[in-house]
């Protein structure tokens, strides 16, 4: 495993981190095996572990709590997000702060999210939508700072909306967060267009989420392909996103190589991009945790295949099912 400096936070984070939606939010999880999954990923380096008081009402981040105290002697990177007020995962334009993270509901949700994972502090504390208009009303980050300096978190962060990453722009130029959390991957590349210049400019950490596209580029997805009802992935695979995403991993496939799966590739295509910290797949079974964490030992891919990838970029805007 090889590890990326967090902005400046400066804490050395491992290329490939977890990201712990999946435990509570899809069907198809079973404890044991993930909780032999999360070991297994900290025995081969992992150290920067990512969930929300929304993963399950605290079930998340109760899971990763126990990580940590299973693990005494080494330092695991613990981030969590507070959830919006009004409950509405993207936030829209017409949101205020205070339909979404009045000072209040910061802290009430801090200290819920303390007492599930059992945990003294966590290490970064995220907003789990954001709206830059949110900065011409202080008051989030008054109180964050403040709860900041009780030692509950020691670092501040956002994560950004579907598809929107030119909304947190403004939130990195204003020097009050040390982390952004942003949906970078084959498809969603215009990251790189605002956002990453900026947090390269004022030193902002990036967390690299939703790397496989929710499923479609692991390559395995179908057109056929369902979901149980209370599977989030059954409100987002709708038959014109699912038509379309498959047919959009299709055309990836002739540039897959021989010795690679196109997830490994896709991971590695983010691997190449010096501005990302650190990546956090959903990781539930042994054999996911050994393949994604060897990618950051193969390392960036070549300058060829990365020129024709950049030909798939998808620009995608938010709509009903893009929650």
């Amino acid at each position: 495993m090889k590890f990326r400096r967090l902005g400046r936070t400066n804490w050395q984070v491992s290329e490939i981190g977890y990201g712990m939606w999946g435990m509570a939010g899809w069907t198809g999880s079973d404890l044991d095996e993930v909780n032999r999954a999360l070991r297994y990923s900290v025995e081969l380096g992992c150290n920067f572990f990512d969930t929300a008081w929304g993963y399950g009402a605290g079930k998340s981040e109760a899971i990763l709590g126990q990580l940590v105290r299973d693990f005494p002697d080494r330092k695991l990177y613990t981030a969590t997000k507070i959830p919006p007020k009004n409950w509405k995962w993207p936030s829209r334009r017409e949101f205020t702060l205070e339909d979404c993270f009045p000072p209040e509901h910061i802290e009430k949700y801090v200290t819920d999210s303390l007492k599930n994972a059992g945990l003294p502090s966590f290490d970064l504390m995220q907003f789990h939508t954001w709206e830059d208009s949110w900065l011409q009303d202080d008051r989030w980050y008054h109180k964050l700072s403040d709860l900041k300096s009780q030692g509950l978190f020691h670092a501040i962060g956002i994560s950004q909306n579907r598809w929107e990453p030119w909304n947190g722009v403004a939130a990195v130029k204003s020097g009050l967060i040390d982390c952004v959390q942003v949906i970078y991957n084959i498809f969603d590349q215009n990251p790189v267009d605002e956002l990453f210049p900026a947090c390269r400019e004022h030193d902002v950490g990036v967390i690299a989420r939703v790397p496989f596209d929710e499923g479609t580029l692991t390559g395995t997805l179908t057109k056929q392909s369902t979901w149980p009802a209370d599977d989030w992935r059954s409100s987002y695979f709708v038959p014109e996103n699912l038509n379309s995403s498959v047919d959009h991993a299709e055309a990836l496939r002739p540039l897959v190589p021989a010795n690679m799966t196109m997830a490994e590739m896709a991971l590695r295509f983010i691997l190449s991009e010096p501005t990302v910290s650190t990546i956090i797949p959903g990781m539930r079974s042994l054999k996911n945790v050994a393949a994604n964490m060897a990618t950051s030992d193969a390392g960036a891919l070549d300058a060829q295949l990365l020129g024709q990838l950049a030909e798939h970029r998808w620009d995608r805007q938010p709509t009903a099912w893009s929650q």
